[in-house]
């Protein structure tokens, strides 16, 4: 049973046989990608206050130390990212921050918000009117939470990291499997096109890997809203020192990835944190989001590669090298998407040809990005 899943009426059972069947999986199972892609985007750390304190994480800060950025902050830094040719304000967050980020509240109520998510909507507005594609990932949402700003966002996202208890997740209060869950599938019933992933290194098992991969498999093949996978090793930081995962086994959960997911589902290694070079042989077809002006906040000690090592990492592979938006073109309609697009349209459940994955909002900015500017 996957903890917090009951508790989240979260209704997965993964078969052993299924788990088994990954863990025989290896790189020679895979084909390499016809070709990867990726996004040009600007870091927004809209707040650095979160409600977990996991010990590999140093981009929250302790409560009286927590920065919470003012819209005009926002505004000035996705009017820079759109200058140099961004398309995606890449909303990144500490989790809905608890009771003990007192000045966090106080600012809030003083801007007129009883909530960050509020405060979020405002600031996806914002990135609107200066030309970029709001991707915003709060943490663990609930569903009147995610609701509330999904229509000004392209594309939403959690990391599930693992469905495992492990230690690395201390402190009073612990990210919960279920309630990422919960989110993944939050955002399934909401149709939002969604990017989650598997933080690997953390204290979890193969086993548990395994299980984490089929679990957003069975999401997915529930609402068809998965748009990519990251495949996320731990690093060294002041913060954790019990090192990152070994290439080999970057190379083998990559592939387990691969072949869990369906292949409308995109496989992703961030290339400032993982030898994107080492793992092309192993299905991964993006290079992630990346930013010419800010930093990677998350891990803010591996810089951003620039944009001739990624076409240096796709000519290596033999393959071209996309750009894309931070909403996947099989979520797009006909008319929006890239003329390089050969894949399948996402319905999601295959007799649901009808849904909407864009509000008009983002509809109408789509049309101003344009699948030209690609």
């Amino acid at each position: 049973m996957i903890p917090g899943a009951e508790a989240y009426d979260i209704d997965i059972a993964i078969d052993d046989t299924a788990i088994d069947g990954l863990l025989e999986v290896t790189p020679a199972d895979v084909d390499p990608a016809p070709e990867l892609s990726y996004c040009k985007n600007v870091f927004i750390p809209l707040t650095t206050a979160c409600r977990y304190t996991c010990t590999y994480c140093t981009y929250f800060d302790p409560p009286g130390d927590a920065s919470l950025l003012s819209l005009e902050e926002v505004r000035d830094i996705c009017r820079t990212g759109a200058d140099a040719g961004c398309t995606e304000a890449l909303f990144t967050f500490g989790d809905d921050p608890d009771e003990r980020y007192t000045e966090v509240y106080d600012q809030l109520e003083a801007w007129g918000h009883d909530s960050i998510h509020t405060y979020l909507r405002d600031a996806c507005e914002v990135a609107l009117e200066e030309g970029l594609l709001p991707h915003a990932n709060p943490g663990d949402q609930t569903r009147e939470q995610m609701a509330t700003v999904a229509d000004v966002n392209a594309s939403m996202g959690v990391m599930l990291e693992t469905t495992a208890d492990v230690a690395a997740h201390a402190g009073p209060r612990q990210k919960v499997p279920g309630q990422r869950l919960r989110t993944l599938q939050n955002a399934g019933e909401l149709d939002v096109a969604f990017t989650t992933g598997i933080l690997v290194g953390i204290g979890e098992s193969w086993r548990d890997r395994a299980e984490s991969l089929l679990a957003i498999r069975e999401m997915h093949e529930r609402y068809g809203h998965i748009q990519e996978v990251i495949v996320q090793p731990v690093a060294n930081n002041e913060r954790w020192t019990a090192g990152s995962p070994d290439l080999e086994t970057l190379r083998r959960v990559t592939a387990m990835a691969r072949v869990a997911l369906s292949d409308s589902i995109s496989v992703q290694v961030p290339p400032n944190l993982a030898p994107a070079r080492e793992l092309l042989d192993c299905g991964i077809d993006d290079l992630g989001g990346v930013s010419p002006i800010t930093d990677d906040h998350i891990n803010p000690d591996y810089a951003w590669p620039a944009l001739r090592e990624l076409e240096a990492i796709a000519e290596d592979a033999g393959v071209p090298l996309r750009e894309r938006l931070p909403v996947y073109d099989r979520y797009l309609p006909e008319s929006l998407r890239s003329p390089a697009f050969h894949g399948v349209p996402a319905a999601g459940v295959e007799s649901d040809d009808d849904r909407e994955w864009l509000s008009p909002r983002i509809r109408r900015a789509l049309e101003v990005v344009g699948p030209s500017t690609r």
